[in-house]
């Protein structure tokens, strides 16, 4: 009777088994291997050559990768920061019970996320085309401008366009999830504070911000990992070139020219290992600093 007890026990081990087989077999196994890819020279046809950390010395003198970095990080703080603070107001704003139509909005600030990101940037690259594009047709229409602006090749627009497409697509999102947080924050806390004769400036500073730091950390971490990840957009915005000099050029593109442009399997795998070390250092910051204020407050 025991040895069937103790076999029941265990049943709940065959429920997760799938699971972590799953994962064994498409996603740890994969990390294994490209790290093992990362320390060879690898062309995807032939066997590997083992090169052990020539691949991580080469990383740290490459200037491409320093300025994929610095683009990627460069368009993730243009987007992230608007977007979640103008997110935030929303979000206070349609959670007032006193609002009508709130559903409504809610689904129209959430709307572009469902639309591709390649479709964006395929829109947008259409939009802001030198001779044929929407934009310049309508300032030439409206007699601000005399001649065409080709704006491609503007580096420092081009970033910023960039980053408008992210702002754009993700807001929304970042809205609910603002929602979703705001929504689990107990009323009584805002009627207490009112009571003891505190204004609304005052309750959102000091009760609503600090209970909804947990979501603001979860926002900043994900939208971290998202925008180091950011390929879509720029991809379809400058046909895969990141034009102009490499200005647009970020750190999954150059993952993707060095990989399956260039045919360098093994330096394409060191450069996913570095972005991995980046996020991880950045996403251990970001707790570490999270926590330090909430023992502070």
């Amino acid at each position: 009777m025991f040895a069937n007890k103790i076999k029941k026990d265990n049943y709940g081990y065959l429920f997760i088994a799938p699971f972590f087989l799953i994962f064994f077999l498409f996603g740890f196994y994969p990390i294994i291997y490209s790290f093992y890819l990362s320390l060879t020279n690898w062309d995807g046809l032939y066997d590997p050559q083992y090169i052990g950390l020539g691949n991580y010395l080469r990383a740290f003198s490459d200037p491409v990768l320093y300025q994929s970095l610095f683009n990627t990080f460069f368009i993730w703080i243009i987007a992230v920061v608007p977007q979640l603070t103008i997110s935030l107001i929303l979000a206070v704003i349609l959670t007032d019970k006193y609002l009508k139509g709130k559903g409504f909005f809610r689904a129209v600030y959430f709307f572009p996320h469902i639309v591709t990101a390649a479709s964006l940037g395929l829109l947008v690259s259409l939009m802001f085309d030198w001779q044929t594009g929407s934009v310049n047709q309508m300032l030439m229409t409206l007699q601000i401008i005399d001649a065409p602006i080709d704006w491609k090749n503007d580096a420092f627009f081009m970033r910023v366009l960039v980053s408008a497409i992210l702002f754009f697509q993700y807001f929304g999102y970042s809205m609910l999830i603002y929602i979703a947080g705001l929504q689990g924050i107990s009323p009584d806390f805002g009627e207490a504070a009112q009571i003891d004769g505190a204004n609304k400036r005052q309750i959102f500073f000091k009760i609503t911000i600090p209970l909804l730091r947990p979501i603001i950390l979860f926002q900043v971490i994900t939208s971290l990992i998202g925008g180091v990840q950011i390929f879509d957009q720029p991809f379809m915005l400058t046909e895969g070139t990141g034009a102009p000099d490499n200005s647009t050029l970020t750190s999954i593109m150059y993952l993707y020219r060095t990989s399956f442009e260039q045919g360098n399997f093994g330096y394409g795998a060191t450069i996913a290992f570095c972005l991995f070390f980046v996020i991880g250092t950045l996403s251990i910051f970001s707790f570490v600093i999270s926590n330090r204020r909430t023992k502070e407050s």
